[in-house]
């Protein structure tokens, strides 16, 4: 299975539909052959005309030919993309950067707010013979999204959704970490895959290892072109737009920068 070709000259589409998952989420549909079939973990860039050209993960949409992007109202892009309207237009160029590599088997899919985007596109691409396990992770019950969809999309498969919301106002109280650790006392996984907070994504891949686990995680970091260029989404001697977004556990325990710092605009290192 190659990786989807990438396309550099940005090109313009409009927003056909809004679906709001949370107060503060929601996803954008737009037509696009080419991003429609993208493989999980690959990313686009999207230019917000007159504010900001930001990397998102490509959601998935039930529509042939469509894509959609779920984004959370943050920063300025972030907000600006958020509060555009059906009938708008957004750029997009790409796909860019590597995927999740497809196992077989018993899967553990653990995710955090919008780092759950390329994990629902992963499970479109699993088998219907596998045994798959979501954690779903959120601070409350008002942000916790794509639970329907991941039973929707497992349907007739051996599969569990589990939510796990930090103050305990939904489902299971504590860390998508907690559960992890729990499920893995009693169960064996063919891979783990992770996106989210890095935080997060640290101590899964430390899990994982710790369980002899195969983990793979996808990345988020500061980009400005996508495609190798710029620099600044170096993560220690990588970029994770080239070499990414998606790493194994073996190279991500040796990278310093895993779960402890990042660059932000100016390219300076930032603690988490």
């Amino acid at each position: 299975m190659g990786l989807q070709k990438s396309f550099d000259t940005p090109k313009m589409v409009t927003i056909e539909k809004i679906v709001d998952e949370t107060p503060t989420v929601r996803t954008l549909f737009f037509s696009d052959e080419i991003l429609s079939k993208v493989l999980p973990g690959q990313f686009a860039m999207v230019w917000i005309p007159g504010v900001n050209e930001i990397p998102m993960s490509v959601m998935i949409s039930q529509e042939n030919g469509k894509a959609a992007f779920t984004v959370r109202k943050h920063g300025l892009a972030t907000t600006e993309l958020f509060s555009k309207k059906v009938g708008d237009q957004i750029g997009i160029r790409g796909p860019y950067g590597n995927s999740f590599t497809i196992k077989q088997g018993k899967m553990l899919l653990v995710g955090g707010g919008t780092g759950l985007v390329p994990l629902i596109r992963l499970v479109t691409f699993l088998k219907k013979s596998d045994d798959v396990t979501i954690i779903i992770g959120a601070k409350t019950r008002a942000e916790v999204f794509f639970e329907g969809l991941a039973k929707k999309l497992l349907e007739g498969t051996s599969h569990k959704v589990i939510v796990v919301t930090e103050d305990g106002s939904y489902s299971e109280k504590g860390l998508v970490t907690d559960v992890m650790e729990k499920l893995l006392k009693s169960n064996r996984f063919d891979a783990i895959y992770t996106c989210g907070p890095e935080k997060m994504m640290y101590k899964v891949v430390q899990i994982a290892s710790q369980n002899k686990s195969y983990v793979e995680a996808s990345i988020e970091r500061m980009m400005k072109c996508g495609i190798g260029i710029c620099g600044s989404c170096c993560f220690g001697d990588v970029m994770a737009c080239k070499d990414g977004t998606v790493f194994d556990g073996t190279s991500l325990l040796v990278n310093k920068e895993f779960g402890f710092t990042h660059r932000n605009k100016s390219g300076m290192i930032e603690n988490y």
